[in-house]
C-alpha cells in the first residue's frame, strides 16, 4: 500500500513509483496530480502517433526542458524516461 503523502500529492501510488524511477519530488506531484485530474489526455494511444504539438503541450505539463528545440523523436524519448 503506498505512504499517504498529504493533500499536495492526488496519487501516491503513482508518486511512488515515479519517484522510484528517478523523477524529483516536484515532477513526480506533477504527473500523479495530472493524471489524477485527468488533465493529461491523449489523442492516440502510441506516442509516435501523436503530432509534436501533442507531444509539446504534455511535455510542458510534465516539466521536460529544453522540449522547444527536441525534435519530434526526442519529445518521445524524453516522455518515456519521465
Amino acid at each position: 500500500m503506498a505512504k499517504d503523502h498529504g493533500p499536495s500529492v492526488k496519487d501516491d501510488t503513482l508518486y511512488e513509483d515515479l519517484r522510484r524511477d528517478g523523477a524529483s519530488k516536484e515532477k513526480a506531484a506533477r504527473i500523479a496530480n495530472a493524471k489524477a485530474a485527468g488533465t493529461i489526455e491523449h489523442r492516440a494511444s502510441e506516442l509516435e502517433d501523436r503530432t509534436k504539438d501533442d507531444l509539446l503541450k504534455e511535455a510542458r505539463e510534465i516539466g521536460i526542458t529544453g522540449r522547444s528545440k527536441m525534435t519530434k523523436a526526442e519529445l518521445v524519448r524524453a516522455i518515456r524516461k519521465d
